[in-house]
């Protein structure tokens, strides 16, 4: 598993010339419904089990949390289930809130 800031994951975005990860948002609804990055694909963490067929094991997957403990969860998880290419956002959306997107409210 990999980590990547939230500075950093904001300019792989950016840039056209690489591939857009998968943002796997393992959130509940009501959060991401208070603030979210585009294009995600939202998969609760209690979901992932038996739900980890539709995502492809060997895409840039970014797994997305509050704080960044739910997704390095489901990172590990991915991974042991064979997953090659897991990055969990350090910090989760606080940081992204903090240091990307201040108009991204806090909760």
């Amino acid at each position: 598993m990999q980590h990547l800031s939230p500075q950093q994951l904001a300019q792989w975005l950016a840039d056209d010339s690489r591939a857009r990860p998968v943002l796997l948002d393992v959130r509940e609804g009501w959060e991401v419904g208070i603030c979210s990055l585009a294009g995600i694909t939202h998969m609760p963490m209690g979901e992932i089990p038996s739900r980890q067929l539709e995502l492809d094991p060997d895409a840039p997957t970014v797994v997305i949390c509050h704080h960044g403990m739910r997704s390095y969860q489901v990172a590990g998880f991915l991974e042991r289930s064979g997953f090659s290419q897991l990055i969990n956002l350090d910090g989760g959306m606080a940081a992204w809130a903090d240091d990307v997107d201040p108009a991204c409210p806090r909760y």
